[in-house]
């Protein structure tokens, strides 16, 4: 690769990255601004958490199709498209006048990181020459890594001091400069060859996802059966159109060892989209404090789990998976522990020191239980089990919001906001620690036989 192609590269990346960072960046600055927008639009939590639900549940249900997507259309057609798509949402939520326009925007944005996200690590992997790939692999996950812990300290500092909707506006400089960076650095290509795309599958996947977050966030026991139902109508109907239509290949779901640690991968996945939503409305509706201390109290935890990811990675190449992944599990559960004893103090002192330990262990242990679970599976099933990997991501991400959500609700509605607020967020954190101490239970069997540079 010449230097001048390289350039072109680093750029496409970049601008790539640019996009994905835009739409992580809202995801979780979005969070803090709930109490707010609970107030300006009258509306539940339960209800409220759609705004980050149809992001991820779009998300969720793109990714599947990147593998049609690159193999149909040229890399600059597809940024394009993502990019434009991107830009029209965040347009939209600059100007939201209701609820329902904020959802339409979201949906949008959903659209374009899904499609975006893919993209640039697929343009890394086949672009890239070897001795490069490493790099450009870090370039690419700083991008996305680095964004949950700038997020909710932006969103909380332009809730608390403008409108919510200053928070995409504020964002429209970077994603044109995405647009303008990637038009000047990838490459015109020819015309693929045209391939069918697995609509079935991607339409009962679609049905599916929906009905079941639909379902969790339902205030009706009839609605949510019926809904709950339409969700295990679509799950068998995925599986039936996927035999013949392969979207994705469920076979690797015969691998033990790699669904006992996705498992784990997806509980952190949960806790962190979890406590990303219930933690900053504590902060501002039980503990009183505004979204602009809330945004920064997120921000320490969220920054040492960015920049221990690579330093994690290291570890593992050196001693192996069991002990970073297990350090990492029980630094979670008892981060998680220390901020279920403090959380009737109120003191943000110690909520902050709990969290810490918890991100500790999530930054000791998230990405290597991403790099052992594909480990475990052969090279040809690779491509399937990172769409599966991801896909699920963004599924449990919306579920965990959903769930949390509707815990809250219910408790608000029991309790009062303040104080229902408080107790909802006991239970949250009680369940969280449940589920982490499973995981630890369930992947330390699975870590034994992955060794150090496997």
């Amino acid at each position: 690769m010449n230097k001048n192609n390289h350039f072109h590269l680093l750029g496409a990346v970049i601008a790539t990255g640019i996009l994905s960072f835009s739409g992580v960046l809202i995801e979780t600055a979005m969070n803090v601004t709930f109490p707010t927008l609970i107030n300006e639009f009258g509306l539940s939590t339960s209800k409220i958490q759609w705004v980050t639900t149809i992001y991820l549940l779009v998300i969720a249900i793109t990714i599947p199709l990147s593998s049609y997507f690159n193999e149909r259309f040229s890399a600059r057609k597809l940024f394009l498209v993502a990019n434009l798509i991107f830009l029209v949402g965040v347009l939209t939520n600059c100007f939201s006048p209701n609820f329902a326009m904020l959802l339409f925007g979201r949906l949008l944005q959903g659209v374009g990181t899904g499609i975006g996200l893919p993209l640039m690590f697929h343009l890394i992997l086949t672009k890239a020459p070897l001795h490069k790939r490493g790099m450009m692999m870090g370039i690419g996950t700083l991008t996305t890594s680095i964004a949950p812990a700038i997020g909710p300290t932006y969103g909380g500092i332009i809730s608390n001091s403008l409108d919510w909707r200053y928070i995409y506006i504020f964002l429209l400089p970077l994603v044109v400069i995405s647009l303008v960076l990637g038009l000047a650095c990838l490459p015109r290509e020819g015309e693929k060859t045209p391939k069918k795309l697995a609509l079935r599958p991607v339409i009962a996947l679609s049905i599916m996802f929906f009905a079941f977050i639909s379902a969790l966030s339902a205030e009706h026991l009839m609605t949510f059966a019926l809904l709950f139902i339409v969700g295990l109508v679509g799950a068998f109907l995925f599986v039936q159109f996927n035999r013949k239509e392969s979207l994705i290949d469920l076979g690797i779901l015969k691998n033990h060892r790699f669904v006992a640690l996705i498992f784990s991968l997806l509980v952190y996945q949960a806790l962190l989209l979890g406590l990303s939503f219930v933690l900053p409305s504590f902060i501002q509706v039980s503990a009183g404090f505004s979204s602009s201390v809330a945004g920064l109290f997120m921000f320490s935890g969220a920054l040492i789990g960015a920049v221990l990811a690579p330093i994690s990675g290291k570890v593992l190449d050196q001693i192996g998976a069991r002990k970073p992944i297990t350090t990492g599990l029980i630094l979670a559960a008892l981060g998680l522990a220390l901020i279920f004893v403090f959380l009737p103090t109120k003191s943000l002192a110690l909520l902050l020191g709990a969290h810490i330990v918890l991100m500790l262990g999530l930054g000791i242990s998230y990405s290597n239980l991403m790099t052992c679970s594909l480990s475990t599976l052969a090279t040809d099933q690779l491509s399937d089990g990172n769409a599966l990997v991801n896909t699920l991501q963004q599924f449990i991400g919306a579920v965990a919001t959903a769930v949390v959500a509707t815990t809250l609700s219910i408790f608000q509605g029991l309790n009062g906001f303040k104080v229902g607020t408080s107790h909802g967020t006991s239970i949250i954190l009680a369940l969280f620690f449940i589920l982490i101490i499973v995981s630890l239970i369930v992947s330390f069997p699975n870590l034994k036989k992955i060794r150090a540079n496997h």
